[in-house]
């Protein structure tokens, strides 16, 4: 048996004037304000720190038409994490808002499904339309990570850390993954692009970015089983998030999840 662990989201950037047309897959007619914030999480606990996505960097915010907030790095010194000694870094998928800010931690082992490295690396890049999540520059740092041996590969369902889980969901990116962890509140998911927003959960509606439409689908059906509560899955990208979980010492982004 491990003990809880701690959980926190650390809120780096946000697009404020997000709408509810702009979210789902094929828009929405009762259009109105659904805010996008951006976020990496980390897990302490068992003598281990745990941190999940690594974000982007303001220039990135600003090349992508986002608002910058803080670096995740700052975020992670607010909770006595030095990003530079992160042993473990779970990739939930490669888009370019989870695998960001490539030197901020380099003595991490980052964790990645075999099925996404492919799909970043494969034939489906030559197509703009499902390349566009990606950037060049953070998948070919992986590689090098690789050749480093600095990337554990998961086929599916594993175990990085005592209790800790990574599952395959796919659907939005070909090879995403969910994380499971223990904690006080019970059995917690943080969902990351799996479901963007609750309301993708509650109202079986996808994000408008899919590469698998039935495996989004399934998915969206599969994270409340992995909770031992509804409320214990974590979305993504919800403001409510932010509005929702107490703060570390008063600093605004980070948040205590557990």
């Amino acid at each position: 048996m491990t003990d809880p662990y701690a959980v926190y989201a650390l809120r780096y950037a946000t697009k404020p004037g997000n709408t509810r047309a702009q979210t789902f897959l094929n828009g929405d007619p009762h259009d109105g304000p659904m805010p996008m914030d951006y976020f990496v999480w980390a897990i302490v606990g068992n003598g281990r720190t745990i941190v999940v996505d690594t974000g982007f960097d303001e220039a990135m915010a600003e090349q992508r038409g986002r608002e910058f907030l803080m670096s995740p790095r700052d975020g992670l010194a607010v909770i006595g994490v030095d990003a530079a000694t992160v042993p473990d870094v779970i990739v939930s998928h490669m888009h370019y808002d989870h695998i960001g800010n490539r030197e901020m931690f380099p003595a991490a082992t980052y964790h990645l499904q075999d099925e996404e490295m492919a799909y970043a690396t494969g034939r489906c890049m030559c197509h703009p339309a499902i390349r566009q999540p990606f950037e060049a520059e953070d998948v070919v740092a992986m590689v090098r990570r690789v050749f480093e041996g600095r990337v554990a590969f998961h086929d599916g369902d594993s175990e990085v850390a005592p209790g800790v889980t990574v599952h395959k969901i796919g659907g939005h990116s070909k090879g995403l993954q969910v994380v499971r962890v223990p904690t006080r509140r019970g059995m917690m998911v943080l969902a990351s692009d799996a479901a963007h927003f609750t309301a993708n959960i509650v109202e079986a509606r996808p994000f408008h970015i899919v590469h698998n439409l039935e495996e989004t689908m399934e998915g969206l059906r599969k994270l409340p089983t992995l909770a031992d509560h509804p409320s214990l899955v974590i979305p993504g990208h919800d403001g409510a998030v932010t509005s929702s979980y107490p703060t570390v010492n008063g600093v605004d982004g980070v948040l205590r999840l557990d």
